[in-house]
């Protein structure tokens, strides 16, 4: 049975007090995040000017700014900007198969899982948003209190002898952020179900497939035996290098219908290797979330 994972909480805080800059609540970025509100960037109720935009058939006339439409000879519409507070959900896969750590990593996929999604939920409550996690028997909440839930969840829920590899269709508010952390190995059809069932409620989402390096590299030669870890099934061949082609060009089959699928919920993927920095994962999702980097970016980490 897979152990508590040790320190998250420590692991976590160490990561985000790397970015000082970034527990600045009144810090404005992309999408404006100040004093707990996290501006959306929609045009909606608000009192805020948001932009202008071109009169089209079916705007209403008390709509029209008259004053902008004055300096051209075109009608426009101005447009408030709607400011809706913001709860970022995160979810780390407590499967068996997040355990694995390879002699090229330090860590095992579920604790650097665990780990940034911790470290994201704390520069959330720093920034006065709300975090929760998905699945988790708590409601989102902006205090320590909060942060000492989502940690105990995340060390203990690999020993629930959960069989989940995804989310469990839970039903979240509108205009929430959602970032996943897991392998994501399961079949596409399982993923895309799942996905969603999040992306209907205008879930703003992310996906971070963790991977050790040896799950990249794929180094084995001989006579290697391999084994499932949540079926217990096991292979065993003498040339493993023989089995190396046909599993980069599944494995880069598999990511490249990840990413697809990302980008027609509108969401975002991102690829961390956990013999990376977990900062620099960090950084980059902090941006993703807070509308640094646009929605169209995806790469690695």
């Amino acid at each position: 049975m897979p152990q508590p994972v040790p320190n998250i909480r420590h692991q976590a805080e160490s990561v985000a007090q790397a970015f000082p800059s970034l527990l600045i609540a009144a810090e404005k970025i992309a999408d404006t995040v100040v004093h707990g509100v996290h501006g959306r960037r929609r045009a909606g109720p608000g009192e805020d000017f948001w932009q202008y935009r071109p009169y089209s058939a079916g705007d209403a006339a008390h709509r029209i700014d008259w004053r902008r439409s004055g300096k051209s000879n075109r009608l426009f519409i101005r447009e408030n900007e709607w400011a809706a507070t913001n709860t970022l959900w995160t979810w780390a896969s407590p499967t068996p198969a997040m355990q694995y750590k390879s002699h090229l990593s330090n860590t095992t996929k579920y604790d650097r899982a665990a780990t940034l999604a911790l470290a994201l939920s704390i520069l959330s409550v720093k920034a006065g948003e709300r975090v929760a996690a998905l699945d988790a028997p708590f409601n989102p909440g902006h205090t320590r209190a909060t942060l000492n839930q989502l940690s105990d969840w995340y060390e203990t829920s690999p020993n629930q002898n959960t069989t989940h590899s995804l989310p469990q269709g839970q039903s979240l508010p509108r205009f929430s952020s959602a970032v996943l952390f897991g392998d994501f190995l399961s079949p596409i059809s399982e993923i895309k179900q799942s996905l969603h069932a999040l992306a209907n409620t205008q879930t703003k989402g992310h996906l971070v497939q963790i991977f050790d390096p040896i799950e990249e590299t794929f180094p084995f030669t001989g006579r290697v035996e391999f084994a499932d870890t949540e079926s217990n099934a096991k292979l065993l061949t003498g040339k493993a290098q023989t089995l190396k082609t046909e599993y980069i060009e599944k494995l880069n089959h598999h990511r490249a219908q990840l990413r697809d699928l990302a980008a027609s919920l509108g969401w975002t993927f991102t690829l961390h290797h956990t013999d990376q920095p977990a900062h620099i994962a960090l950084l980059k999702l902090h941006h993703l979330i807070s509308g640094q980097i646009s929605q169209s970016v995806r790469g690695s980490a």
